[in-house]
């Protein structure tokens, strides 16, 4: 924001509210929600609670012999981060291609959620990968669930990636043969699949999570997890309809991105709905719309790629000279820095002190936080429901979300918002109901939006082991933490590379992110086929390397999440005190990735056929 002409710092008056009070406001909203046990408030949907894990949408495996070939490639994912690097890989010339996936089909977090009321909360004509390639402009701004999981499926045709695809399995080991120079790839079906090369992308929202509330399992109604929807119990599809809760009393515990979606239907179908909510969303308007078949005709080659860099451009902090995505997220762009750091955001007002720069961006965080508020009071009726509804934290503290029936189906008499705050969630529930501040609330059902274990994959858990050169464990090499060159492979484990987020770069829209990743994957594939190398291993010395320059640029969020109210940005309150992530921001990154393939970097990674003496 700029400031007062004189002034460096302007009061309540010129500002129509006070900062100070303000920030109180928030420090307490935040206290009243930490939990000492932090992450440990959540269960595993596994164990004791594995069926709320169990696929509802494709009939149980078929038995069928265990695989014991050999292909080129092994994609462990095949959500769009698999789907991405097989595609790019098909495109660089390699043909023997085996996507492994968990769920029946491909489409990954597609798959899995297909909740009433799904959409992606980015454009969908950048967030839908591989339009051209595949010839499709989707049909709404925001598409609907089934739209991108039916688009991950063309992907999956166009690419012939079912050809060589195996479906609701697992893998459970990677382990390299050095004699061999390949990789053995168990599963849980038995399979043992000899690889040359392993790409993980399994993702970072795969593994629901339940609240560890007592007496969970003493519920005698219906349960599940939003993540797999039962359509048998509630009638109905991802449109809404569902009439098999017609004379029920519906509870919904969690009011994060997932609930803003599915609280609508939810009251259009049940007789009492129960929202129970320990921090309100920020909800913003989403003014959805159709596509114009006009603008869909008038789309020259390479529009996608040009579309999508121009917002990655504007969310990270660049001057451009045009908008093409224009929503809340690109109106909003000067908040993101706190969630994506980059030179450009760094950079802020240049004429002012980097004091002034942090008061500059804390006065315009206030003031979007404070027009979130005021369309709360503007669309909830009843003022006790609405100042519960109202986000008190600053606007990266939690992913924005968007909606324009959320907060009117609190107008609804039908419809009870239950705030958990002072008892730091949901108390107990008991076998007919849900317990918060001593009342019961009687229920039939109960829904569990509770999200994921964010930012885990199989093997940063551990849950898939990968025993590199030696047999020694990844998990052992990383001890003192994570030791990548790009965060795409590490020293010691050769041919294994992995998509995500660790030592790399990210942004809101991380499909675009993935496609990178993966086009980085092709390309240095390609040179080791081309060059004949024995195999990819990244130097000792680069390794290293990378990963000081991650700790010397990494940005220092710590202070600013420290004050946000828990949730997964901030580890439930507990943020991490080092980041793992490209300080410079994505575009940075990306801008790194092509110099070092185009300039000489592939030395550091290609070990040829007598052996890797490099530093």
């Amino acid at each position: 924001m700029p400031l007062p002409h004189g002034r460096s710092s302007p009061d309540a008056q010129d500002l129509g509210f006070d900062p100070a009070e303000l920030r109180a406001r928030y420090r307490a909203e935040r206290d009243r929600r930490i939990r000492p046990e932090g992450n440990g408030q959540y269960e595993r949907a596994a164990g004791r609670f594995g069926y709320y894990d169990e696929d509802p949408y494709t009939e149980a495996p078929s038995d069928r012999d265990p695989l014991c070939d050999r292909v080129e490639v092994v994609v462990v994912g095949g959500g769009f981060g698999g789907l991405l690097a097989g595609a790019r890989l098909r495109r660089a010339g390699v043909e023997s291609i085996r996507v492994i996936e968990k769920g029946g089909d491909f489409g990954g977090t597609w798959y899995w959620n297909r909740y009433p009321g799904i959409h992606c909360d980015i454009e969908s004509y950048i967030y839908l990968p591989l339009l051209e390639e595949v010839g499709y402009v989707p049909k709404w701004k925001y598409a609907p669930g089934e739209e991108i999981r039916q688009h991950a499926r063309a992907v999956g045709r166009v690419f012939g990636l079912y050809r060589d695809a195996v479906f609701q399995t697992q893998v459970t080991e990677l382990r390299w043969n050095e004699a061999e120079s390949e990789w053995l790839v168990s599963t849980d079906r038995g399979d043992r699949i000899r690889a040359r090369y392993v790409v993980t992308a399994s993702g970072t929202l795969s593994e629901a999570k339940l609240p560890g509330i007592p007496g969970i399992e003493t519920f005698a109604g219906h349960t599940f997890h939003t993540s797999r929807w039962d359509y048998g119990y509630t009638g109905g599809s991802a449109e809404g309809n569902l009439h098999g809760l017609a004379g029920k009393r519906v509870a919904l515990i969690g009011t994060g991105a997932t609930a803003i979606q599915c609280v609508p239907h939810l009251a259009a179908g049940a007789a009492e709905l129960y929202v129970f909510q320990r921090t309100p969303s920020s909800v913003d308007v989403r003014a959805n719309r159709p596509t114009d078949p006009a603008w869909a005709a008038s789309l020259t080659p390479g529009w996608q790629r040009r579309r999508r860099d121009n917002f990655l451009a504007l969310v990270t902090g660049d001057r451009t000279e045009q908008d093409l995505v224009d929503d809340g997220w690109t109106s909003s762009a000067r908040l993101h820095q706190k969630l994506i750091p980059s030179d450009s955001h760094r950079e802020g007002h240049p004429e002012l002190s980097a004091e002034e720069n942090e008061r500059a961006y804390e006065l315009a965080d206030f003031q979007k936080m404070n027009e979130i508020r005021a369309r709360v009071d503007a669309v909830v009726t009843d003022p006790r429901t609405a100042e519960k509804l109202k986000p008190w934290y600053r606007y990266m503290c939690k992913r924005p979300t968007f909606s324009d029936s959320y907060l009117q189906t609190f107008n609804l008499p039908h419809v009870t918002l239950v705030d958990t705050a002072d008892q730091h969630g949901v108390e107990r529930i008991t076998e007919s109901g849900v317990v918060v501040g001593g009342t019961t609330y009687e229920v039939d059902c109960i829904i569990f939006g509770t999200g994921f274990r964010v930012g885990l994959s199989g093997i940063t858990s551990g849950r898939l082991p990968v025993y590199g050169r030696d047999g020694v464990a990844l998990t052992d090499t990383w001890r003192e933490g994570p030791r990548t060159l790009h965060g795409f492979y590490s020293h010691g484990f050769p041919n294994l590379f992995q998509l995500g987020p660790l030592q790399n770069a990210s942004s809101v829209n991380y499909v675009h992110i993935l496609d990178e990743q993966a086009t980085h994957v092709a390309e240095v594939v390609a040179a080791a086929r081309a060059r004949r190398a024995r195999y990819v291993d990244p130097s000792a010395g680069a390794q290293a390397a990378w990963v000081a320059t991650i700790r010397e640029k990494a940005a220092d969020l710590y202070a600013f999440q420290a004050e946000c109210t828990p949730g997964y940005y901030n580890n439930e309150g507990r943020p991490r005190k080092r980041s793992e992530s490209y300080g410079d921001g994505p575009v940075a990154f990306h801008a790194l990735l092509r110099d070092w393939r185009a300039n000489g970097g592939l030395s550091e990674v290609l070990v040829d056929a007598e052996g890797d003496d490099r530093p």
